[in-house]
């Protein structure tokens, strides 16, 4: 068995809250929705539920709110066997929450409330030095706020503690705050929206990575969903070819390269083999429904990938 990794995702934690309708309401109008479901989401939430499933031991820094559901966030947390003993409750602000409407064609309307998300602050981080330190690798997304991002990007680099940032959802960024990363995972949209470039196929993939580099990240990987993902360095670039698989609904499969990614390098997996195994983990989440519960855990993935892994 290879050594268990141990990860902490500083970042986000929020309820999904889907409601399915025939149709979207009119303006003051009142319509029956037929189904309703309620799930945990949020990206770093769901980033951390992947490293865990997927073998490492995985610490959670984030707040939630002071209601109903920031309990439940994290005993959900606790039960999945994630540390949450950094996850603390914001009294007086709501958790972060995504109401969705969805139609029948799969049309769907989001409205995300940020909530607690937005006091996790660099004290925090702070607060939570003695884990952060002893951790293999830190992984941060964009629900947070961006000061307590670049800190905990300061934070990793002096302490020696690998750094993955996922820079979703995409915003304007300081590209100097930034340069001590070891890897900067945008997808497609991500990196048109930062580099300002379009990215329709992989070389439009390759020229932004270039133009990304040249900011002064170390590694950049570029995800492309059933393109697979590009990873450029200053030691050249790679396109890492998708696994085919039945894809019926790709949501968080971007969650889960970013977790599956933290965990296999940090079993001291070679750069490229820990690539290919992230595709093909994010490739089977798009298998089933739903996000968290669409992730693999490590038994089902290990079998998966000595069938497709080594035949690829």
């Amino acid at each position: 068995m290879p050594t268990r990794p141990r990860i902490a995702v500083v970042g986000s934690a929020n309820v999904d809250m889907v409601t399915f309708a025939d149709r979207f309401p009119k303006a003051g109008e009142t319509i029956f929705g037929q189904n309703f479901d309620l799930g945990f989401g949020g990206k770093g939430a769901n980033q951390a539920v992947a490293a865990k499933l997927c073998g490492a031991d995985v610490s959670m820094v984030a707040r939630v709110g002071g209601d109903l559901f920031g309990p439940a966030t994290i005993k959900n947390f606790e039960a999945l066997g994630i540390d949450a003993s950094h996850v603390k409750q914001v009294e007086g602000v709501s958790s972060g929450v995504a109401p969705i409407f969805v139609e029948p064609s799969g049309q769907n309307r989001i409205i995300v409330v940020k909530g607690a998300n937005d006091r996790l602050t660099p004290a925090d981080v702070n607060a939570a030095a003695d884990v952060l330190k002893q951790v293999q690798c830190i992984v941060l997304q964009f629900e947070i706020p961006m000061e307590t991002v670049y800190y905990t990007i300061q934070f990793a680099r002096k302490h020696g503690v690998r750094c993955i940032l996922n820079p979703a959802p995409a915003q304007a960024i300081d590209m100097h705050a930034i340069t001590g990363l070891d890897y900067f995972i945008p997808n497609e949209s991500e990196s048109e929206t930062i580099a300002g470039m379009p990215v329709r196929n992989v070389e439009d993939a390759k020229r932004c990575a270039e133009k990304l580099l040249k900011s002064g990240v170390k590694r950049v990987m570029i995800t492309l969903g059933a393109n697979g993902s590009l990873l450029a360095g200053a030691d050249g670039m790679q396109h890492v070819a998708p696994f085919s698989v039945k894809s019926i609904d790709s949501t968080g499969a971007g969650d889960a390269f970013i977790g599956s990614f933290a965990v296999f390098l940090g079993e001291g997996l070679p750069e490229l083999e820990a690539v290919r195994r992230a595709n093909l983990y994010a490739g089977l989440s798009t298998t089933s429904v739903g996000t968290q519960k669409s992730f693999y855990n490590r038994e089902r993935f290990d079998s998966e990938w000595n069938v497709r892994g080594k035949n690829s």
